[in-house]
């Protein structure tokens, strides 16, 4: 072959090379979509924040960061891969800080029980940054599960919450009652089954509590009903007595 023949078999043997390394790559991280990944802050591009995973680098998109929190090159960090896609002779891997599924993975890591399937993540509901509320249950009647998930003298809890840098959680006990799940989805706030009644057809539950209750019930700006509310997948409201007395005349 003559030289310029020969550099344009180079070419396209280096392109398909290319094109098989990035094709592994992405088969390797579509399949870890929902996953954890470590990595280290390696600099900005723009808004996003690109993350060395080792072979490859991730980028996490402002949008999937938490407000106030701040990274500079070098520190270590935790994320959800969320997307992986094919971008020319690259592969784009998106991952997120806001995800609820961050907070699964990191309790997987840090209690034994949800691992080894003893203890069922059922539901996770998050504003990231803030509060997030995480319903679980045991198949082990032996094991409580709220207590496996804080661990001795809150060790397990602390852990993932160090690493949410101060994000509250509550955990609370999962059931396939509304009423209950209602009950224990608005807490700290003490609430009595019988003062909790579902509307099939709106989807809507209307809570009755005490008034020196109501404030926690609802929680700061509305927070803690909130979360309830997409913990149960039914609308919450909270009534005091007299509100829903005059509402029944």
């Amino acid at each position: 072959l003559g030289r310029i023949a020969a550099q344009a078999v180079k070419q396209v043997m280096m392109q398909k090379f290319r094109e098989a390394e990035r094709d592994k790559l992405f088969e390797e991280f579509e399949e870890r979509v929902g996953a954890l990944v470590n990595g280290t802050v390696q600099r900005f591009d723009g808004d996003d924040l690109v993350i060395n995973l080792g072979r490859v680098e991730a980028y996490l998109p402002k949008t999937e960061r938490v407000k106030g929190e701040t990274f500079q090159p070098g520190d270590r960090i935790r994320a959800i891969v969320v997307e992986v896609r094919k971008d020319g002779p690259r592969v784009r891997i998106e991952v997120s800080r806001t995800h609820a599924d961050l907070v699964r993975r990191l309790f997987e890591l840090e209690v034994p029980e949800i691992a080894d399937a003893i203890i069922e993540i059922k539901r996770v509901v998050r504003e990231p940054g803030y509060r997030t509320k995480m319903a679980v249950i045991s198949s082990d009647p032996k094991i409580d599960c709220i207590g496996a998930c804080v661990g001795v003298r809150g060790s397990r809890i602390k852990a993932v919450i160090d690493e949410l840098r101060g994000e509250r959680i509550d955990i609370i006990r999962w059931s396939d009652s509304l009423e209950t799940l209602v009950m224990n989805g608005l807490k700290p706030a003490t609430i009595h089954l019988d003062n909790i009644f579902p509307d099939v057809d709106s989807r809507t539950v209307v809570v009755i509590v005490d008034e020196d209750q109501q404030s926690l019930a609802i929680g700061k700006k509305g927070q803690n009903v909130r979360l309830a509310s997409r913990l149960c997948g039914w609308d919450i409201d909270i009534k005091t007595r007299a509100e829903f007395e005059a509402d029944s005349l």
